[in-house]
């Protein structure tokens, strides 16, 4: 799949940078790859660098108000300080490991929607740096964390959005962590509001966090940050999954009081 062009600015005769991706699809965890192109334009221009950057769109929340912005979680570089000659191409293969905590944007055919997790290709030259583009990579979740998403859904809970806040909770190694947000079922309606997941994700297996009747979120201070289930990437059994969430989740419910 070919990225449309980054024009790397480099001066005169505009130089030209196109990523191609081996694959848009990951999951967390995997790896993304492909190929670098230089063209060199009407003469030869220099670069300190060229890399291509795993960015994800986070929200900020302040006091007042809450924005977005684009953090760089993975990255590799592509080629050091050089002089791309008029005419010349030069192809450059790269590859790098993505995070195992890394948000998944997408689950089956859908998208989540406010998930934005990107490659873009930067080129430092002197004087500044041109950023390129963000296109889109397809982060899809581990079979295990696809497995609680389906297990949710056979108890009831209705999913309801997702976004990814920038903060840090207990296991997390990503200066941001995504929520994944669903409706109760019938039977909890009026006693919790909403139950929200974030997998902390690494080689052996996930840890899902459950936090339920927000008021604020995870890091807010004080709070508890509620149940938490450890699960093997074997672990892969909806019902014997559901079975367990659902204990979980009415274990905090009787700690808390409200079941």
């Amino acid at each position: 799949m070919a990225f449309r062009n980054v024009m790397a600015r480099l001066g005169a005769g505009s130089a030209q940078v196109e990523t191609v991706l081996t694959s848009p699809d990951t999951t967390p965890g995997g790896s993304v790859a492909g190929t670098v192109t230089l063209t060199g334009g009407s003469v030869a221009q220099q670069f300190d660098q060229v890399r291509v950057e795993l960015v994800a769109t986070v929200e900020v929340e302040g006091r007042d108000h809450s924005w977005h912005e684009d953090v760089t979680f993975g990255a590799a570089a592509v080629a050091e300080a050089s002089t791309i000659e008029a005419g010349e191409q030069r192809s450059i293969p790269f590859g790098f490991g993505v995070p195992w905590q890394c948000p998944f944007t997408a689950v089956g055919q859908w998208h989540l929607r406010g998930m934005r997790v990107g490659l873009r290709t930067r080129v430092d030259i002197p004087g500044g740096v041109d950023p390129g583009d963000l296109d889109a990579v397809h982060v899809r979740p581990l079979p295990v964390q696809a497995t609680v998403l389906e297990a949710l859904d056979r108890l009831g809970f209705a999913f309801r959005g997702a976004d990814v806040e920038k903060g840090r909770i207990g296991g997390g190694e990503l200066p941001f962590y995504q929520e994944v947000e669903f409706a109760p079922p019938r039977d909890l309606r009026g006693r919790i509001n909403e139950l929200e997941v974030t997998f902390l994700a690494d080689p052996q297996g996930t840890d899902v966090v459950l936090e339920v009747d927000r008021r604020g979120g995870l890091l807010s201070e004080g709070r508890d940050v509620g149940g938490r289930l450890r699960l093997t990437h074997q672990e892969t059994d909806v019902a014997a999954v559901a079975a367990r969430l659902d204990a979980a989740v009415r274990q905090l419910g009787a700690r808390r009081g409200w079941l």
